[in-house]
């Protein structure tokens, strides 16, 4: 009865996957309670989730024993269709990192996809592959997903444009510049030597508007020029310098695999030492003890109806993703911000209470002072000792702290709002993250 039942289900999911596109995107392995089990990407959905169902396929021989398991509590796959393989990519990625499906060994660590930063806030501005912009105030493209192509295709452009990547502090009214013997690149007419004072800071910043008007352009003039290059390196039999040619070509169509800065965070690259704003935290809440464990709250209305709220932990001012969870509200029906938010910290806190979980060093909402009070109100209900409770509200960035009569707004530059902000924001794109994984792992149904 039991291989009977097996094979209704395996034929059920076959069904399921003949139903799925043709193009790019990710598919979801889910049990029965509708726990991701794995996260996969595919230039195909349909053939290659379809190949972990073929009939007579050895599964065990081809993929290993750990993908036997996994098909063995498989009772559903579903997918996202994405625009591009780059997409399923980077999707791929963040997904992994947010919900760490069992089944998936890769991508669960802190390695992050690189970027290509120009410096455009320094005099003579670089251009560098990082994976840790150092300021969010410059030009940024990415993330690239794969560095490999990155490298070479910066290569080529230096050909191009001649912009410099070293290290170089360079400054206009260094008078010592003219006496600075430039290195090898200048010699070979891949840079313009700034630092040589080889060439005017017009005329440098010049040719790194044309690099960023190129990187944002569809580069069609450029690669008509190749083009043009290649067939008369052709013409005259030069099968060589036609290769190079059609490899350069090829390079500069992997800049566009790559996704935006803002539509595919990356928020762990982003992240400033948080030992300084830990410090003024405690001082301005006025803590015996030092603030160890933020907890952030969010509250997201879903595919404009279903309602989740999400939790973010932060251990000394750093995200642990172990920590995070999701809860689908249960009890509010409609949208109210408030109830939800009551919810969801009840919900949460009922276990720290019992001793199974530890206490947080502050709990902090996001939004204003009416959902400070709602959270205030939720722990009175519970009969339980009042943590270190704030809020902060989004556009004005305004502080509430439970006890303060005043609220607070702290610089732009202010360590401690940037702290605050990362936890508010870190939250609220876990909750927003993809609506149809409600069900998901961290859905928290205790």
């Amino acid at each position: 009865m039991a291989k009977r039942v097996s094979h209704d289900r395996i034929e059920q999911i076959r069904r399921q996957v003949r139903s799925f596109p043709t193009g790019p995107g990710l598919y979801f392995m889910k049990d029965a309670d509708e726990k991701v089990l794995y996260i996969g990407k595919a230039k195909n959905l349909r053939s290659r989730a379809g190949s972990y169902f073929q009939p007579g396929v050895n599964l065990a021989e081809n993929r290993g024993p750990w993908i036997v398991e996994m098909i063995a509590k498989t009772a559903a796959v579903e997918y996202i269709q994405t625009g591009s393989e780059v997409d399923a990519i980077l999707q791929e990625a963040r997904l992994i990192k947010d919900i760490h499906p069992p089944y998936n060994s890769d991508l669960k660590d802190a390695k992050t996809f690189p970027y290509l930063e120009i410096t455009t806030r320094q005099e003579f501005p670089a251009a560098y592959i990082t994976r840790n912009p150092q300021d969010s105030r410059n030009t940024l493209f990415g993330p690239f997903t794969n560095v490999g192509d990155l490298r070479a295709v910066i290569v080529v452009l230096q050909k191009i444009y001649r912009f410099r990547t070293c290290t170089l502090d360079i400054r206009g009214d260094d008078k010592k510049r003219r006496f600075f013997r430039p290195c090898i690149l200048y010699n070979i007419r891949q840079c313009t030597a700034p630092c040589a004072d080889q060439v005017s800071m017009k005329a440098y910043r010049a040719q790194i508007k044309d690099l960023i008007r190129f990187l944002r352009s569809k580069r069609s003039t450029v690669v008509k020029d190749i083009k043009r290059k290649m067939e008369e390196a052709s013409g005259r039999l030069d099968f060589e310098a036609a290769a190079m040619y059609r490899d350069r070509i090829r390079l500069i169509e992997t800049i566009d695999k790559r996704g935006a800065v803002d539509r595919d965070v990356q928020p762990e690259v982003f992240a400033a030492d948080p030992s300084e704003a830990l410090v003024k935290l405690q001082a301005l809440l006025e803590s015996d003890q030092p603030i160890r464990i933020i907890e952030g709250f969010d509250i997201a209305h879903l595919a404009g109806a279903e309602m989740v709220g999400s939790m973010v932990q932060f251990i000394d001012g750093r995200p642990f993703k172990d920590g995070y969870r999701r809860y689908k509200i249960k009890s509010v029906k409609g949208i109210d911000d408030y109830a939800c938010l009551q919810e969801i910290v009840t919900r949460r806190y009922k276990h720290a209470l019992a001793g199974q979980e530890l206490w947080p060093d502050l709990v902090l909402i996001d939004g204003g002072i009416g959902q400070l009070h709602a959270v205030e109100e939720a722990f009175g209900r519970m009969d339980a000792p009042l943590p270190r409770l704030a809020s902060i509200a989004k556009k004005e960035e305004i502080v509430f702290i439970h006890g303060r009569k005043n609220s607070l707004k702290l610089p732009a530059h202010s360590p401690v709002r940037k702290l605050l902000q990362y936890v508010r924001d870190e939250a609220h794109r876990f909750a927003q993250h993809y609506h149809h994984l409600l069900r998901s792992k961290r859905i928290a149904d205790r």
